[in-house]
């Protein structure tokens, strides 16, 4: 009979998150504990892996422990991640939070957990300075349920922009080697994974040492290609002057999925100054079309922030304007958000709440009208889609450039194709859910 303590750990926030969170399962597994499994309802244990990036999302968490609470006043409730870092204080006075293990100190969790029952502990606050940790865990957390990987090749920031409070909570950049990660790879490709996202809170800043020499991202891209058979990679966000010639030429391998997702936050250059970034529009305007020109029909997602506190109604038109006429996918548009800590937040000139969420409504509906008329074209077309063994629905599927396919009867061997690739003929766009904020195409498969 199993009498390990059962724990279950709630992910808020990006895709390092989920990473960690990963990371999280596989300490606490080798530590004494085991995950609470489908059907299960309560946990002795749970672990909030938290996210910062507004104070909307610290609220989210603070709301969450004090429901855990009411609905199990005995149970134990661990805070990590990004919020325990940065709004310690919102925490360690919370009565709900037993402990409270900062970033800095999220790989000696299991430990912290296992004294705590003990009754060794006498504080339940785990923090210290984020910029003096040098070490990063290879290694991954529980995929072996998963076509698709999330693979963090680093973390940390070294970019301080104004607004984003990100270098607080998780500390300056630094990188896993390109020997741990091609041999993480090819582990996660004998475990099943098909796809491999690589992820972190900077990826252009990737950096390896090896003899002396200097490795950067496009190195490790290379490597990956070499040295492992994975047959799908993707990589999260990039800045446009990051998008190097060297990196569109590794997209000629048919191995890197035709998919970009940029972190432009703005098109106009004097926004982009105030908010610290080290980029102008012409970069972005270059960038965007040096994708279409060399990865031509690639879907590329965008991040803008909208209503920063000194855009004018003129450098919101201009950002506007310059995306009317540049090729893109998506985007997702932030309105702007004060975030306590950071520069931005400290600037006088603001833009009023509401005409924050016009400028955001006016730019969703462009994304919108674009990618719906995108989605349309791509009726007739076969794709390569992966199926996913543990959609949220039977005959989930993602292309290879990243659209979400829908294929119809699908139900009737879901299993069978799960984990692979297959050709899909695109026969129709369905937005009927308006509840999301685009749709997803049609597809049958090809016999």
């Amino acid at each position: 009979m199993d009498h390990s303590v059962k724990y279950q750990v709630h992910t808020f926030g990006c895709k390092v998150n989920t990473y960690d969170t990963g990371l999280i399962q596989k300490n606490l597994n080798a530590n004494g504990f085991a995950p609470i499994v489908s059907g299960e309802k309560n946990a002795r244990v749970h672990v909030l892996n938290t996210c910062a990036v507004t104070a909307e999302a610290t609220k989210e968490a603070l709301r969450y422990i004090r429901r855990l609470k009411v609905k199990d006043p005995f149970c134990t409730i661990v805070v990590t991640g990004c919020a325990a870092q940065v709004d310690t204080g919102s925490f360690s006075n919370l009565p709900g939070a037993d402990l409270v293990v900062a970033n800095s100190h999220k790989g000696s969790l299991p430990d912290l957990l296992n004294k705590h029952f003990r009754g060794e502990l006498t504080e339940k606050v785990f923090k210290s300075n984020i910029f003096k940790k040098e070490d990063l865990e290879a290694g991954g957390g529980i995929e072996k349920h998963h076509t698709r990987t999330f693979l963090k090749i680093q973390d940390g920031c070294n970019s301080f922009c104004t607004y984003c409070i990100i270098p607080y909570a998780r500390g300056k950049s630094r990188s896993i080697s390109v020997a741990d990660l091609v041999n993480r790879v090819n582990e996660l490709y004998a475990e099943g994974s098909r796809e491999v996202v690589l992820t972190g809170v900077h990826i252009g800043d990737y950096e390896d040492e090896v003899g002396g020499k200097k490795y950067v991202m496009e190195d490790l891209i290379e490597n990956l290609l070499v040295r492992t058979k994975m047959p799908r990679f993707r990589l999260s966000s990039l800045e446009p002057v990051e998008v190097s010639e060297r990196l569109l030429e590794l997209y000629q391998d048919p191995r890197m999925c035709p998919h970009f997702h940029m972190s432009i936050q703005s098109a106009n250059t004097d926004v982009l100054f105030h908010m610290k970034r080290k980029y102008t529009q012409e970069d972005v305007v270059k960038s965007l079309n040096a994708i279409a020109k060399k990865v031509p029909g690639s879907f590329v997602g965008m991040d803008v922030i909208v209503g920063f506190p000194t855009e004018t109604e003129e450098q919101f038109q201009d950002t506007y304007n310059t995306l009317a006429q540049t090729p893109w996918t998506k985007i997702h548009v932030f309105p702007y958000s004060e975030r306590q800590g950071t520069r931005a937040a400290a600037m006088d000139v603001s833009v009023y709440p509401h005409i924050r969420a016009e400028r955001a409504a006016r730019l969703r509906e462009l994304s919108l009208s674009r990618y719906t008329d995108l989605a349309k074209s791509q009726i007739g077309q076969t794709k390569k889609v992966l199926i996913l063994k543990n959609a949220a629905k039977g005959g989930q599927g993602l292309s290879h450039d990243y659209w979400p396919v829908d294929i119809l009867g699908a139900d009737s061997f879901i299993d069978h194709w799960a984990g692979q690739e297959i050709d899909v003929k695109i026969s129709g766009y369905d937005h009927s859910n308006k509840q999301h904020m685009e749709g997803h195409l049609l597809g049958e498969v090809v016999p």
